[in-house]
């Protein structure tokens, strides 16, 4: 299966990630985060997926984030809650979000996409 890379233009981060997945030639599709957010069922298999725990998978420094006043949400929330609130809002996703279905990676570190996305 093709990696999905659900990811922001303007993010840097977003841009490593992706000069890092070209380099080693892992193919991928791309999708913009903000304008095709991943549905929550999938946001839900990506959570049950990575092994993460849930406020992995929010961007706590983006604006709506706080604005959200999510820091104080997350603890109380239920998990449903919160995946409600990821499927509502791409820049509320950790990015670049990147999934084959099985695994799940969110943000960009070296060692993790090597472990997980070189075969």
């Amino acid at each position: 299966m093709t990696l999905k890379f659900y990811w922001y233009p303007k993010c840097g981060t977003c841009r490593k990630a992706k000069k890092w997945l070209d380099e080693h030639q892992v193919s991928y599709e791309e999708i913009h985060i903000v304008d095709n957010p991943p549905s929550r069922s999938k946001l839900e298999e990506i959570y049950k997926n990575s092994g993460l725990e849930m406020k992995k998978l929010f961007n706590t420094s983006g604006q709506k984030y706080r604005d959200l006043g999510m820091k104080d949400k997350i603890p109380s929330s239920s998990v449903d809650e919160l995946l409600d609130l990821l499927a509502s809002d791409g820049m509320l996703i950790k990015r670049p979000l990147i999934t084959d279905g099985k695994k799940a990676t969110v943000g960009f570190k070296e060692e993790d996409y090597e472990k997980t996305w070189l075969k």
